[in-house]
């Protein structure tokens, strides 16, 4: 017995060595603990991560760590198709349809959530870098549980076209608030010189990044645009948005804002390039899988019971709850809406989920943020421990209030 767990071990560790199988059992483990999450009304990314988790070094040890960087190309590819589908979500045509009215309210939720949680963590000691990041992630929304809510209800009505119109932009608008965010914390953790140098480092950062995104999307529309057959759109789509993440990745700029550049760009050159994002479909469910499971492979879990991660977790839940309520609050105040759907339709905003793992992971596998001191490691571990942690209490309590939202908010319509 002996002898054949000692042949079962050397067989784990030489397969272990070859990036094919691992990147095989991140795929199935993940799809199967995907499933059993999704049956414990748990998001899929869960599943995913708990996956990583436990195929890593921290629990089973069958994906080696050194691996992690040998799969870090399919992180690179995760993110530039995500960021592409993001930025389809700013076509003119369709935020032109949904009004100021709902323009204002996520303008002013994502505003008023990025500064509370930010002043509150600092207030709390947590240095800038973090509390600015954590303030812009702390935006993001999980729309899942409360569309699903919606359907169960079979809610109609104006209360419900103002909560899908806010809940539609509120992601895309925090990945934008996120891009600037993190090219100007790049800079004031990799760049020594004072504030000018940083902020003329995060401004460069920008306008290069969108500037890369502008030129990559023309060129995509163009090559495209004759093109009928959908396996010709994939491989030129893919490839120019491969090409354009390794350039934005080769010379420190945001490969999110770059992408999200592109996927505008296409989206609003013609309403025909519509069919390039359903081409590009089928290569994201294993790609975004993969994403979330390798993340979960670098998660340490012993850091999430320390004092600090305790502190801060309840500081940004709070503060992000007051944030979007008091945004929404605000938000619908200044746009001229009824007081019903000014009193009920915050309560709407609280689960968080896929957008916030995703962004706070996306950090953390950043090659821009690899040459990191150790401290400066710690604090990004402690910060994706954070928004776990944030995570698991928001998606307990937000559906409960979402319902209750909607409830009174559609009184008269439901």
């Amino acid at each position: 017995m002996e002898t054949f767990l000692t042949h079962l071990c050397e067989l784990k560790l030489e397969l272990g060595e070859h990036a094919l199988f691992s990147v095989g059992v991140l795929l199935v483990v993940g799809y199967f603990i995907g499933k059993l999450a999704e049956k414990l009304h748990l998001p899929e990314i869960t599943g995913f991560i708990v996956a990583g988790l436990l195929l890593g070094k921290s629990a089973l040890g069958i994906i080696p760590l050194h691996m992690n960087e040998s799969l870090s190309t399919l992180t690179e590819v995760a993110l530039g198709l995500i960021a592409v589908t993001i930025g389809g979500e700013f076509y003119w045509v369709k935020l032109k349809r949904m009004g100021k009215d709902v323009v204002i309210i996520t303008i002013m939720q994502i505003a008023l959530t990025f500064l509370a949680v930010m002043a509150g963590l600092l207030v709390f000691r947590m240095e800038l870098p973090y509390a600015l990041l954590l303030g812009a992630i702390a935006t993001a929304t999980a729309p899942a549980a409360t569309v699903a809510i919606v359907q169960s209800l079979r809610a109609h009505g104006v209360f419900i076209d103002y909560l899908y119109g806010v809940v539609a932009l509120d992601d895309a608008g925090c990945v934008v608030l996120f891009g600037v965010v993190f090219a100007i914390v790049s800079g004031m953790l990799s760049h020594a010189g004072g504030a000018v140098h940083i902020v003329l480092h995060a401004v460069l950062d920008v306008v290069f990044s969108i500037a890369l995104g502008i030129v990559a999307g023309l060129l995509i529309h163009f090559m495209t645009r004759r093109k009928q057959n959908t396996n010709e759109l994939l491989i030129v789509s893919l490839g120019m948005i491969l090409l354009t993440t390794a350039i934005a990745v080769v010379f420190d700029l945001s490969p999110l804002l770059t992408n999200m550049a592109v996927g505008t760009v296409i989206i609003n050159m013609s309403a025909r390039n519509h069919r390039i994002f359903r081409a590009l479909e089928p290569m994201t469910p294993p790609v975004y899988a993969l994403f979330f499971v390798i993340a979960g492979t670098e998660l340490r879990p012993e850091i999430i019971a320390t004092g600090s991660i305790l502190l801060w977790g309840g500081v940004y839940i709070l503060l992000r709850a007051l944030g979007k309520y008091g945004g929404v609050w605000l938000g619908c105040l200044l746009s001229g809406t009824e007081p019903r759907i000014r009193r009920y339709l915050g309560f709407s905003m609280l689960p968080q989920a896929g957008v916030a793992i995703g962004l706070v992971l996306l950090i953390q596998a950043s090659p821009i943020l690899a040459e990191l001191s150790q401290a400066q490691q710690y604090m990004i571990d402690t910060m994706v421990n954070i928004i776990l942690f944030s995570v698991f209490i928001n998606e307990l309590i937000g559906p409960v209030f979402s319902r209750y939202a909607i409830v009174r908010g559609n009184q008269m319509e439901v």
